[in-house]
């Protein structure tokens, strides 16, 4: 069964197009990463997977039946974790799970749940004493109540610390082991490439890539990251290294050089460095990470070459979506 299935999808606000002729499908069992910059269009894309917004053209399949005629039974089926959660202060946690499960109509053990999510201990006190993480925690646990056949979670890490981050992917990953399928939207890639099986970058509302982290590095040419500790490194230096066939990027930090090359093109770097009166003290390559992956596709030239051509456009941002970038939250405790 295909769990996501979207054709055609497009959804314009006021005369801004937010998601266009979007194609997208998500197997049944799948991990699926989200990713795009703010702006991009994937917090709408997600409000029309949960029938929170209708496409303005196009088909939108959850579960293998129509959101706008199947609605009920989708949300059903499926535990969402919204990007800014926001919780009733006066109730407790354990409360918020036991209306959740109420509504579902399920026997989840709510107390279960809260341990299951790192809440163990803390199900009495009201919600609105608990942090941005503990929310985080909260949200996921009503979630996953009645073990639903899909996940859809929106940012799901935010305001976790790291232990909670680390317990966000191992639930994942349990939940996928179950076989339900996890669609998540993230701006933290080491999340999205530790858990996923595949990878959709959403780009000005159009999808410009789609495959597994080590599909789209070969895509953009199975570029490596080559850091170099060159003394002497100027400017005039970094452009003789932009210059280069097989190089796309450079930065430099005082010394030191970050360089984005196809792995035939180190040897040149080296010597372009040496040719322009840089002294190589030391190198080293690193294979793409999925950030770099996800900048090539949003900032450089694989976007363009992924969206028919089409130079990159700015729209204003997404009325439906968040800033990913907001000033940083209050974090798990």
């Amino acid at each position: 069964m295909t769990a996501i299935e979207l054709r055609g999808v497009r959804k314009e606000f006021a005369g801004v197009t937010a998601v266009r002729d979007l194609d997208l499908t998500v197997e049944d069992g799948e991990v699926y990463g989200f990713l795009g910059p703010n702006g991009a269009g994937k917090s709408t894309t997600i409000d029309m997977l949960l029938d929170l917004v209708r496409p303005t053209a196009g088909t939108v399949r959850v579960l293998d039946a129509d959101v706008a005629t199947d609605g009920v039974e989708i949300r059903r089926r499926t535990g969402v974790l919204p990007d800014g959660f926001s919780v009733y202060d006066r109730l407790s946690g354990r409360r918020h799970v036991e209306f959740a499960v109420e509504s579902k109509d399920a026997d989840d053990d709510p107390d279960a749940l809260l341990d299951r999510v790192g809440l163990a201990g803390d199900g009495d006190r009201p919600a609105g004493e608990y942090s941005k993480g503990m929310r985080q925690r909260l949200a996921l646990a009503m979630a996953l109540v009645d073990d639903p056949d899909l996940l859809i979670l929106d940012e799901p890490s935010s305001g976790l610390d790291p232990a909670g981050a680390k317990a966000m992917r191992e639930i994942v990953r349990d939940e996928a082991d179950r076989g339900a399928t996890v669609f998540f939207s993230s701006h933290i890639l080491e999340q999205v490439d530790a858990v996923c099986d595949r990878v959709g970058i959403l780009r000005d509302g159009e999808l410009v890539a789609e495959d597994s982290v080590e599909g789209l590095r070969e895509a953009v040419g199975g570029e490596e990251t080559l850091e170099v500790a060159a003394a002497g490194a100027d400017d005039a230096a970094v452009d003789a290294v932009r210059a280069l066939a097989g190089v796309s990027g450079v930065t430099r930090d005082g010394d030191e050089l970050v360089v984005n090359c196809a792995s035939d093109a180190k040897t040149d770097v080296i010597a372009a460095l040496e040719d322009a009166g840089v002294t190589v003290d030391d190198f080293h390559t690193r294979e793409a990470s999925l950030e770099d992956l996800f900048l090539a596709y949003t900032e450089g030239d694989a976007a363009g070459s992924e969206s028919d051509g089409t130079d990159s456009r700015s729209e204003p941002a997404d009325p439906d979506t968040p800033d990913d970038d907001a000033a940083t939250e209050e974090v798990d405790s």
